[in-house]
This record gives C-alpha cells, structure tokens and sequence, in this order.
C-alpha cells in the first residue's frame, strides 16, 4: 500500500489517435492500445493503494467523431464489459460507468447495469469509466432533475446539486491528469475538479508506463492543497 495521499486520481485518457499515426498505424490501433493501458494503469493504481480511479473514455462530443471510429469504439466498449467483467470481479474492484445512456444500443446499456450489479459490494477500488459523458451535459441533467422534483429556490444549495450527479458520492479528485501534452479540462469533472490538483503529462495515452503514475503521486504529494483558504 502506498503512503501516498492520492486516494481519488482522474485522468483524461488522450493521444491514442496520435499515439498511432506517430506509428504509422490506423486509428482503431491507437485506440485498441489504449485500452490495455487502461486495464494496466487500474492494476497500478489498485496496488499502489488507491481508493478511486476515475477515466474519461468517451466524451459526448465523441459522437462526432467518423462512422468507423465510432464503430471501433462501441465495439471495443462491449467487449470490455461482455469479456472483461471477470477482471474487475477477480479484484474486487467496483465498476461505476458515468454519461448520459441515450445513444447505446440495448446490447450494451444491457452490460453496463450488469457489470456494475456485479461489482456493487467490492471495495478494493473504485474504477469509474466515463461514457457519452460531459460535464456540462452533467450539470444541465442535475438541474433538470431539481426543477422536476420542484425543490424550491430558496432550498437549493451545493448538496442539492451534489445528490443529483451521475455519482452523487464520488470523493472530489485529488488530481486530474491529462496525456498527450494537451492542457484542458474538455468537460472532465467540472463540478467534482473545483480544488483538484492538475498534472499535464506530456506523453500519448498507450505509452503511459508505471513510472508516470509515481511521478504522478510523488507530484500530489509535494503540493500543498489550499481549498481558496
């Protein structure tokens, strides 16, 4: 176990596509090799002692993005929950998949809710996977909610929001990383990441080594969290 003080770590998942055509290799490549940096940066993070990994895999902008791709991606995503469900069960990690649910097909809305019934009681980590998710689009859900349970005005504070997002008991993040160099929050956690730490790191997704998320954590550890106090 770590003595490290990073229990929450979020990371947006970014340069698979840049990552493969620095290979010389089709789109599709990139992303295949992401995902096994996926599953071996939840091993890393679950033996160095953390309580929650949060990944930002398919944003709702994502959509845009060409038929094949998108293809490539859905079926990448069914696979991991259809196959792949006996990785989490044999840690003992809890699935919690974040995002709006319009836009799957059944097939895979399906997996979702299995997958995370499966895993509901384990708590050797949390790994939380965010799909057709936005933080915006976070918000404008949440508010929809209070203003159809007609809460009024005067009641509504910080936990009335809190207790309407997509996971209303996630821990704040201690740090948000992002690869690829690129230095932005795309729509990650805009509620959650109002005090996190943030740590750019200056390599594509899939060439994301062990190394990193030390430095990660010897990073975390080194800073002094104010809170605006």
């Amino acid at each position: 176990m770590s003595s490290s003080g990073l229990k929450h770590l979020a990371m947006i998942m970014d340069g698979n596509r840049r990552w493969a055509k620095d290979k010389r290799l089709p789109s599709i490549e990139g992303h295949r090799a992401g995902y096994e940096t996926m599953k071996k940066v939840g091993d890393w993070c679950l033996a160095k002692g953390m309580e929650t990994l949060t990944v930002y895999a398919f944003s709702t902008e994502n959509w845009k993005r060409s038929e094949t791709e998108v293809g490539f991606l859905m079926t990448l995503l069914e696979h991991a929950l259809d196959k792949e469900i006996d990785y989490f069960i044999s840690r003992k990690i809890r699935l919690r998949i974040l995002g709006r649910r319009e836009g799957f097909k059944p097939r895979i809305l399906e997996l979702i809710d299995r997958a995370q019934e499966a895993t509901k009681d384990f708590d050797a980590m949390t790994f939380a996977i965010c799909l057709n998710y936005g933080g915006r689009a976070e918000l404008v859900d949440t508010i929809k909610d209070i203003v159809a349970e007609g809460i009024p005005v005067e009641a509504i504070d910080e936990g009335t929001v809190a207790k309407r997002l997509y996971w209303p008991d996630m821990p704040d993040p201690d740090m948000v990383v992002r690869t690829s160099g690129e230095e932005r929050l795309s729509g990650f956690l805009l509620w959650q990441a109002a005090y996190s730490e943030f740590f750019w790191l200056k390599k594509n997704w899939p060439s994301v080594e062990e190394s990193d998320i030390d430095a990660v954590m010897e990073e975390y550890n080194s800073r002094q969290r104010r809170y605006g106090a």
